[in-house]
């Protein structure tokens, strides 16, 4: 029988983030992520990453995925890895023990069958409350490393989908519900961006200005996955939330007091 568990902490990483199991069978393990913790290693960062805590709490996970490489050519251990969150973004990751299970799981990735829905904070109110931004991603002109949808970005151009939901705004920011249907890298931050609303505290893709005024005592980029919702390899249909950290709790109350 497999084994199930829910909402089981686990630290045996020797920093100061926590790794909160909000679920876990014989195939899968779904994790709160904290921020402060790179997913997989970059072959510049040292500090300790997702795939070294689960390589620790499911060895049988060692060489799960797809081999990894960096620009240079050099491997990436990125056991277990089906898809990614930014370093600085909490919320729900889903990792896969085993290869089968991570064939399943990418499969719905790549067919757009899984749903995810994310909380965000960004600078300004919008006019409408709720959106949706159509715009294709490629490379910024400026810095091939950034992500850009607007005029003159660069290479292949992929097309991206991000509606997005007022929940809450004062004069000067938003809280948002954000649902993408696509998952090119940084499309979030990017697509929010290209409407004059970057992500407070996004340190690639707001003005160093906004960064610097230290909005909603945010001091990492406020962005959350709050549910994924995906067919777990036993053929179920699950969705899995973490709960808004600290940080988001008392943005909100600050947005409610502006």
């Amino acid at each position: 029988m497999a084994r199930e568990i829910e909402g089981e902490e686990s630290n045996q990483l020797t920093n100061e983030a926590r790794i909160v199991v909000l679920y876990e069978n014989a195939d899968v393990v779904v994790i709160d992520k904290p921020s402060g913790m790179l997913v997989h290693e970059d072959g510049r960062s040292t500090e300790p990453t997702v795939v070294d805590w689960l390589r620790a709490h499911a060895p049988e996970s060692e060489g799960v995925g797809e081999p990894g490489r960096t620009p240079e050519g050099a491997p990436l251990e990125r056991s277990g890895v089906v898809h990614r969150l930014d370093a600085e973004t909490t919320g729900v990751l889903i990792l896969a023990k085993t290869q089968d299970a991570f064939l399943h799981l990418k499969a719905q990735f790549h067919d757009r069958r899984v749903k995810k829905e994310y909380r965000a904070f960004v600078y300004g109110a919008l006019k409408e409350r709720w959106g949706t931004i159509r715009r294709v991603i490629g490379r910024s002109p400026r810095d091939f490393r950034l992500r850009s949808s607007e005029r003159g970005a660069r290479g292949t151009l992929r097309p991206a989908v991000t509606h997005w939901e007022v929940l809450a705004q004062s004069g000067t920011h938003s809280y948002l519900k954000v649902t993408p249907e696509t998952g090119r890298t940084h499309q979030i931050r990017v697509h929010l961006k290209s409407i004059g609303k970057p992500i407070v505290h996004d340190r690639l893709y707001a003005l160093p200005v906004q960064v610097a005024s230290g909005a909603l005592q945010f001091d990492r980029l406020a962005l959350h996955a709050h549910t994924l919702s995906i067919t777990t390899p036993d053929g179920v249909p699950r969705s899995f939330h973490a709960p808004l950290p600290p940080d988001f709790e008392r943005a909100i109350a600050l947005v409610a007091e502006e």
